[in-house]
């Protein structure tokens, strides 16, 4: 007979709260099987626990299946239960690959991505979460996984081209790391049309012998109609597009003019005034900024109150979270909020009545926030601005005030004036406070009537950028000083520095350019600062500013303030944007309940009539539900980031497909192990230069120096380098330009010694190169034998030995798609 457990268990009155016969917590079932000596039946599980009442034997026969579903628990041929450690099993996301292998990367912990063969990937989508066995390591001691289960399909619906050969119809999934065709029933095509791109609803998932099958429910229209590829990046990415009725009804209830002014501080006679970009269409921020008599600034940042519109708990409340911020399409956007909301109500226009949210700063003429307060608004835009406006203005500060532009706009010209003073003192405070101030080149899509890519145009970051984005800063900080100090939950927005992996590659690569990057085991913004600082003047500066961006972390959003790395902030936040970010709407939510406490607070002022809130009705976060939604949070920008990038890598290829064989100049922007990445001068377009079209020699990757050398001539291609190249193929499909070098023209690639060991660099290098020739010549060969139908992938009826028999060589988990990487074209640009 089983031991029953010696310590009880800690979760036994929450349990008993939920039910009336209570059986044991899941974290106790966890407990209990990770420290039995083996696996253990339902049937010995209740013995153990002494479990005799049917209720709570059935009870417990629901739980672990609940639990064994979430992943928590894995049953074996015996029908024991055991955890996932002591099975030797690891729960994870599928990470697919075009070549048709993928990777499952665990769940917990830091671990290795763990290999899976085409074989096991014919079961699974990109996105599953499964469980895995260690099978075996590779010869690089890299983990191999064999399949166990599919805990949870995460891919219900894909979105692809529709073909149909000898009476076989099937879609070919959009997204490249799908690698299974999706097989429909005759009476499943909803009319679609040959050629055309759909969206299909899986209704079998796939198996190890069998294709998915799937339902067409929606045609998207003709390959390369006009719009299409945002409607497939929409719904390759999940991205949430469509109102539902609740918040449609809900949002039919708000008035469409502005109400509800009393009890808040009149701001309607102050100057504020809104600065954005020429196309902008929702302004949740204005500024207004003055001298003070005796030093320094008084500076009034107010953002649109969307927190008075959208209540926790309601259908727009949901809703927003949901979509968890606006995604910003070249030419199209899908808003976190109603139209009504976003462009109407909640957007600071100019001559309308608005509710707002202000934060209100002393800063002194070191540029030093000295004080600050938050309050409850109602304010009149005085002007909408543009940044080309402001730019002209400051331009033409200090002229005759009937010169140009400041004449027309004398009204607010003194605020402007007063705006930039501010900014040149925050910069200065900015740079000794050691922020790191990469120099990023941001681009514009322009189209033409066809909605097709005219010209891709630089943006220029100009001090009317700058100064609005050293405003909302202020507010920033203010906003998370504030939240840190009353000391309430909140959702932060963290930046953590270099991981030791990351910072010791940065070392290296600075050492051998004879650069030091000081603070030791723990640099500090300044330190990279200093290097780039350092760096300005050098022909290299592009190439070392590259590599120390890219040894950055991601920001992210969660509770736990850890400061930002990047900003040098002890503490930050975001405030300034809750129209298209919901982690701003949160710290409104937070900052109003404080204002609106009953408890007097500091930093704070309640404008009288205001009556108090309390805090279930207006803040209902714990740290452990912001956690979750700062997770989620984060998922939903990087989301975004990715549905845009492939939006704007279709349109590149797109507008490159028609000029395939023409040559142009630009700049290694990447050294990999499979070829060099090409950023072009003029259209910052990137593509590829595989490693097997490099000339006349055997290539080997020096990842730490960001470089390729070749074994025999001793010829480099570093990051940063110069090259004149070709374009010689665009894959819309996979989103892919690739370049050939036009080696007459790019003879200033470096000639470096023999390596020191050259047999082994040899024999290491030929080795790459054939693998990679085979496997080009394999592809060929299943290209030809797979005819010119379905893009160059084959039939389901032509390929079932591609698709179940022939293997892949094994490749690294890092190759990727390679259109282009572009700065978030049309997202707003404010912190």
């Amino acid at each position: 007979m089983r031991k029953k457990p010696n310590n009880p268990d800690p979760f036994a009155m929450r349990e008993a709260d939920k039910y009336e016969k209570p059986i044991p917590s899941r974290e106790f079932i966890i407990d209990y099987l990770s420290e039995s000596v083996g696996p253990l039946t339902h049937k010995e599980i209740c013995v153990a626990l002494r479990l005799e009442d049917e209720e709570q034997i059935e009870a417990m026969r629901r739980r672990l299946r609940a639990m064994e579903r979430d992943g928590q628990v894995a049953r074996n041929r015996c029908d024991g239960y055991g955890t996932l450690d002591k099975l030797n099993l690891v729960k994870g996301r599928v990470i697919g690959h075009p070549e048709g292998y993928g990777f499952v990367k665990p769940a917990q912990g830091d671990g290795e991505d763990i290999y899976l063969s085409s074989t096991q990937m014919r079961r699974v989508f990109d996105g599953d979460i499964v469980l895995v066995r260690i099978a075996g390591w590779d010869r690089r001691g890299r983990p191999d996984g064999s399949l166990v289960d599919v805990v949870e399909r995460n891919t219900l619906q894909l979105v692809g081209r529709y073909f149909s050969e000898s009476g076989i119809h099937f879609v070919r999934a959009d997204n490249p790391r799908v690698s299974q065709d999706i097989m429909v029933p005759p009476d499943k095509l909803n009319s679609a049309k040959p050629g055309q791109i759909v969206v299909v609803d899986i209704i079998e998932p796939p198996s190890r012998k069998n294709l998915p099958v799937g339902s067409i429910n929606e045609v998207l229209g003709e390959h390369l109609d006009p719009g299409l590829e945002v409607e497939m990046s929409i719904r390759n990415y999940g991205i949430p597009y469509k109102w539902n009725d609740e918040v449609t009804a809900q949002t039919a209830t708000i008035p469409k003019h502005v109400t509800d002014i009393n009890a808040r501080v009149d701001l309607r006679t102050t100057p504020l005034i809104t600065i954005d970009g020429e196309d902008a269409r929702d302004f949740d921020d204005a500024v207004f900024c003055e001298p003070q008599s005796r030093g320094g600034w008084r500076l009034i940042v107010a953002i649109a109150d969307v927190s008075h519109y959208v209540s926790v708990g309601s259908a727009l409340d949901l809703e927003a979270s949901e979509r968890g911020n606006s995604v910003y399409f070249p030419n199209h956007v899908v808003p976190m909020l109603p139209e009504k909301l976003s462009n109407g109500l909640c957007s600071l226009n100019p001559a309308e009545d608005r509710l707002c949210m202000v934060c209100e700063m002393q800063i002194n003429a070191q540029g030093d926030i000295t004080g600050y307060q938050f309050f409850e608004a109602v304010m009149h835009s005085h002007a909408r601005m543009t940044y080309t406006q402001v730019a002209q203005l400051i331009a033409e500060q200090g002229n005759s005030k009937d010169s140009g532009i400041r004449k027309q706009f004398a009204a607010i010209t003194p605020q402007v004036d007063a705006l930039h003073d501010l900014y040149q003192i925050l910069h200065k405070r900015r740079a000794k406070r050691g922020a790191i101030d990469f120099d990023s080149q941001e681009t514009r899509i322009l189209f033409d009537g066809q909605r097709k890519i005219s010209q891709i145009i630089p943006v220029d970051r100009t001090a009317a950028h700058r100064l609005i984005e050293e405003c909302m800063l202020c507010a920033n900080v203010c906003s998370a000083k504030f939240l840190e100090k009353v000391d309430i939950p909140a959702l932060y927005r963290v930046h953590e520095g270099p991981s030791e992996d990351r910072l010791k590659s940065v070392r290296d690569f600075l050492a051998e350019l004879g650069i030091g990057l000081g603070g030791g085991e723990d640099p500090q913004p300044e330190d990279y600062q200093r290097v780039l600082r350092s760096a300005k003047g050098r022909d290299d500066a592009p190439v070392i500013q590259s590599v120390l961006l890219r040894s950055m972390s991601q920001a992210v959003y969660q509770p736990d303030n850890l400061g930002h790395f990047g900003l040098a902030f002890e503490a930050y936040t975001h405030f300034t944007s809750p129209i298209r970010r919901y982690a701003d709407l949160l710290v409104h939510r937070a900052i109003r309940y404080l204002i609106r406490s009953p408890k007097k607070r500091p930093n704070v002022h309640r404008a009288e009539g205001a009556k108090p809130l309390d805090q279930a009705t207006i803040y209902p976060y714990a740290t452990e539900r912001l956690d979750q939604v700062g997770e989620h949070l984060s998922v939903t920008e990087r989301r975004a980031d990715e549905a845009t990038r492939d939006v704007v890598n279709w349109l590149k290829c797109e507008y490159l497909m028609e000029r395939v064989g023409e040559h142009y100049t630009g700049v290694v922007s990447a050294v990999t192990g499979f070829g060099l990445f090409v950023m072009l001068d003029d259209l910052y377009v990137e593509g590829l230069i595989h490693v097997t079209g490099l000339p006349k020699d055997y290539y080997h990757h020096e990842a730490a120096h960001h470089r390729m050398v070749g074994e025999r001539t001793g010829r480099i291609f570093r990051l940063g380098q110069k090259l004149s190249v070709r374009l010689v193929r665009v894959n819309l499909e996979e989103r892919k330009i690739d370049f050939e070098l036009d080696d007459a023209a790019s003879e200033d690639s470096q000639l470096s010694g023999k390596s020191k060991n050259t047999k082994k660099l040899k024999v290491f290098a030929k080795a790459n190169q054939l693998e990679a020739e085979h496997k080009k010549k394999q592809k060929g060969r299943s290209k030809s034998a797979q005819g010119k139908s379905s893009n160059d992938r084959g039939s389901p009826a032509s390929s079932k030995r591609r698709k179940f028999g022939a293997k892949k060589t094994r490749a690294g988990s890092s190759e990727a798609t390679h259109a282009g990487k572009t700065v978030k074209n049309k997202e707003p640009k404010k912190s």
